[in-house]
């Protein structure tokens, strides 16, 4: 067996790398940390959730994984893996989409510059019945059929919807439609629904993951916290005993506008902008990151096991590596803290704009009691 189909042998490595995401945690990473600092049927809580990877791991390996995430790109992503539908189910509503797409024609046809630049005319009354009928936050196979179709919905030319493009980040409208006339690059002709029917019998030739009974919520941490701390406290479920997660790095990136067209098939406006969303400037105000930290860190303590392990990845940065490493030590006062430097082994989203300068990289913080 080679390594490719090594990495991929298993329903659960098939699932694991649902969702391209800027500044995930790697899956083995997560694998190597839920197994070093858990047993089965402890709680896991990450915060600052991502595309879910860890909860997810925590699932697959028979603990009890809670997440919470702002982006509803990684949500979805996150509900995919934790909860995905049957594929019968998947290849029906598809199929339903396509049928419902012939009456988007004009919608088709009055979208901006950048998606006739982008997509395919089927593809894009494709793209526009799904953005419209699809009840991602609601239902088992919308959420599972959104997730997959963001997966595909940008990327090389010859494995996505798209024209050539960056998969895990969106480029700016004007910027991606100069570059692609600049090559006399155009949109592949594909028919969607075959192209997704292709792509979902390989995520499930293996089967659906086995995951614990695991959870992922949307919203803001410092809203989910507290209604989660009463739920579990009424539920007489045992107290957390990973708080395992990565927060936001300061000034590095702002999800909605690397992610705009995704989130654009998720009912937000067709533009990339940073302005979308609550908390956008709370990644890049240091009063507001160090206050969203400490309240978020606050809250998560206080339905922790006393001998809970924190495990944070920040970044090496001096801000955000000071301010995180201070948020801890004044919120969990009583633990010991031990550092594990983490180079970048691999170009850095900067990378991409010029910046080839050597970077800090990553900077693990372990608190124990």
């Amino acid at each position: 067996m080679s390594n490719i189909e090594k990495r991929y042998d298993t329903a659960e490595k098939r699932w694991a790398g649902i969702g391209p995401y800027y500044a995930m945690f790697p899956a083995s990473f997560a694998d190597e940390v839920i197994q070093e600092y858990t047993k089965a049927g402890d709680i896991v809580l990450d915060p600052f959730a991502g595309r879910a990877t860890a909860i997810y791991s925590a699932a697959i390996q028979g603990r009890i994984g809670i997440g919470i995430e702002l982006n509803p790109v990684g949500w979805v992503y996150g509900k995919a893996k934790l909860w995905p539908a049957k594929e019968k189910d998947v290849e029906i509503r598809l199929k339903q989409l396509a049928k419902e797409a012939l009456k988007y024609s004009q919608a088709a046809r009055q979208m901006p510059e950048f998606f006739h630049y982008c997509f395919n005319y089927e593809v894009r009354k494709f793209l526009a019945a799904a953005r419209e009928q699809l009840s991602w936050k609601r239902r088992v196979v919308d959420w599972t059929t959104m997730a997959l179709l963001l997966v595909y919905l940008h990327g090389k030319r010859e494995d996505s919807l798209s024209n050539q493009m960056r998969q895990t980040k969106s480029m700016s409208p004007q910027y991606a439609i100069r570059w692609w006339k600049e090559r006399n690059l155009t949109p592949p002709e594909l028919d969607p629904l075959e192209f997704m029917l292709k792509r979902i019998k390989w995520r499930y030739a293996k089967g659906r993951p086995e995951t614990s009974l695991s959870q992922v919520y949307l919203g803001d941490s410092n809203e989910v916290l507290p209604r989660l701390n009463n739920s579990l406290n009424r539920k007489g479920i045992e107290p957390i005993r990973l708080l395992f997660t990565s927060p936001p790095y300061y000034g590095v990136t702002n999800y909605h506008y690397d992610q705009w067209l995704r989130l654009w098939l998720l009912g937000f406006p067709p533009t990339a902008s940073y302005k979308h969303g609550r908390n956008r400037g709370r990644f890049n105000n240091r009063d507001e990151y160090q206050n969203l930290l400490f309240q978020v860190f606050s809250k998560a303590s206080q339905f922790m096991s006393r001998k809970a392990i924190v495990y944070v990845r920040t970044d090496g940065r001096n801000f955000t590596y000071q301010t995180t490493l201070r948020v801890l030590r004044e919120v969990f006062p009583k633990k010991k803290v031990s550092q594990i430097e983490q180079p970048f082994h691999q170009p850095t989203q900067t990378h991409l704009f010029g910046d080839h300068t050597t970077k800090a990289g990553e900077i693990d913080l372990v608190l124990i009691p």
